[in-house]
C-alpha cells in the first residue's frame, strides 16, 4: 500500500512487483463509486506482472475532487501513469472504469500496451431516473445500484459490502461518476485503437448486459472476448479467478 501525489493530491493505491516482473506494468482502474479494493485478487494473482490498482480521485482513500467527464478521468490516469514513471501499461477497467482506458488508449496511443475491457462499453447510457435518484437520494440510488449489479450466484454479504462502498463514496463524487459515464461515446472511433484487447463479460450483466458484446469486440481491430456464465456486472469479485486467467492471456500476447 502507497501513496504518491497526482495532479497536487495524495492518491492512494495498492500493487505488487514481484521479482521478476514483465513488462509493462498493469494499472486496473475501478469504476463509478468503487476503490482499489474491487482488483485485490488480481493483484495479488497476476503471475510476474507489476500493477498498480488506484483509488480514483474523490475515491476510497484518494485526496482531491473526483470528475465529471471521462476525459478528465483519463488526463488524471495520464499524471498518475506519469508519477509513477509508467511510460506505457496495459489498463484494465471495469464499468466507467474501461471508459477511462478506451479514453487514453484513444487520445495517447503510445501510452497503452493493451487493455482489458471489463463489464463496460464504448457507450455507457445511464437512465436519466437514476441519475435524478443519485441527486435525491443517493443512499437509496446506491442500494439500486448494487442491487443490479451482482449476478443471481452472488453471496449477500458481497452485495452489502458493495452497497456499503456506494454508499460510503461522497454523493457529488458518485453522481459525478454517473454522469460522465452518461456521456460518453467513443463507438465511432474503435477502429482507431490498434492496442489488443481481452473484454470480459459476465452474461447475467444487468448493467451492462452480454448481449452488446460482441458489437464492441468486431468495432475493436484486435480484441478476444470471453464470457463468463452466470456472472454479473461485478465479475471481477464474483468470478476473479476468470478475470486473471483472461488477463493472463492478454498479457502473455503482448510483446515484452
Amino acid at each position: 500500500m502507497s501513496t504518491i501525489h497526482v495532479m497536487g493530491a495524495e492518491v492512494f493505491y495498492v500493487g505488487r512487483r514481484p521479482v521478476p516482473e514483465r513488462q509493462p506494468p498493469v494499472v486496473l482502474i475501478h469504476g463509478a463509486g468503487g476503490s482499489h479494493q474491487l482488483w485485490l485478487y488480481q493483484v495479488r494473482d497476476l503471475p510476474e506482472a507489476r500493477t498498480y490498482a488506484p483509488d480514483l480521485p474523490g475515491h476510497g482513500r484518494s485526496q482531491g475532487p473526483g470528475r465529471d467527464s471521462i476525459a478528465a478521468y483519463g488526463d488524471w490516469l495520464i499524471a498518475f501513469l506519469d508519477a509513477v514513471g509508467a511510460e506505457r501499461a496495459v489498463l484494465v477497467g471495469h464499468s466507467m472504469g474501461g471508459g477511462i482506458a478506451l479514453d487514453v488508449a484513444l487520445r495517447h496511443p503510445g501510452r497503452v500496451a493493451g487493455l482489458g475491457l471489463v463489464a463496460t462499453g464504448a457507450r455507457m447510457r445511464v437512465a436519466p431516473a437514476l441519475l435524478e435518484q443519485l441527486q435525491e437520494d443517493p443512499d437509496a440510488a446506491a442500494r439500486l445500484i448494487a442491487e443490479w449489479s451482482y449476478g443471481p450466484e452472488a453471496a449477500e454479504e458481497m452485495v452489502r459490502q458493495g452497497r456499503r462502498q456506494l454508499q460510503q463514496t461522497p454523493p457529488d463524487v458518485l453522481y459525478g461518476d454517473f454522469v460522465a459515464s452518461d456521456a460518453f461515446d467513443v463507438r465511432d472511433r474503435l477502429s482507431q485503437i490498434s492496442a489488443p484487447a481481452c473484454l470480459l463479460f459476465g452474461t447475467q450483466d444487468r448493467m451492462t448486459p452480454a448481449k452488446y458484446a460482441p458489437a464492441l469486440r468486431d468495432a475493436l481491430p484486435h480484441a478476444i472476448l470471453h464470457l463468463v456464465e452466470g456472472a454479473g456486472h461485478m465479475i471481477l469479485v464474483e468470478q476473479p479467478q476468470a478475470v486473471t486467467r483472461a488477463l493472463t492471456a492478454l498479457l502473455d500476447s503482448i510483446e515484452q
